[in-house]
C-alpha cells in the first residue's frame, strides 16, 4: 500500500479511497506534535478503519496509520495479544458505538 500514490487503474482497495490519497506520504512519517496535524487529517477519512485495522493486522512500526501514532498502535496491541484479525474488532468496536 502507498499512501499519497494517486491510482492509475481502477482499484477497489481500502488505500485508494483514503482521504490522504493526494498527500505527500512523507507527511505521514513525522515526530512529536506534527504527529497532532496528521491524525486530524484522519478524522473524517472514509477509510479510517480499514487503514487503521491494516496497520495493526501487519504491526507496522512507523508514521500515522488510521488516525493513531506508531506508540497508540503499540499500546494497543500489547493490550490486545491474542487479536488476530484488527477489522472484526474494530468494526465490532463501531457498531457498539452506534448503537449506543
Amino acid at each position: 500500500m502507498t499512501i499519497g500514490a494517486i491510482p492509475t487503474t481502477e482499484d477497489s482497495s481500502w488505500a485508494t479511497r483514503g482521504a490522504c490519497v493526494g498527500m505527500d506520504p512523507d507527511g505521514f512519517f513525522v515526530q512529536g506534535a506534527e504527529q497532532h496535524t496528521v491524525k486530524v487529517a484522519c478524522g473524517a477519512c472514509p477509510v479510517r478503519t480499514e487503514c487503521l485495522a491494516d496497520a495493526l493486522d501487519n504491526k507496522v512500526d512507523f508514521g500515522v496509520w488510521g488516525g493513531m501514532t506508531e506508540r497508540e498502535r503499540r499500546r494497543l496491541l500489547r493490550r490486545n495479544p491474542d487479536v488476530s484479525d484488527w477489522s472484526a474488532v474494530l468494526r465490532r468496536a463501531s457498531q457498539e458505538v452506534v448503537g449506543s
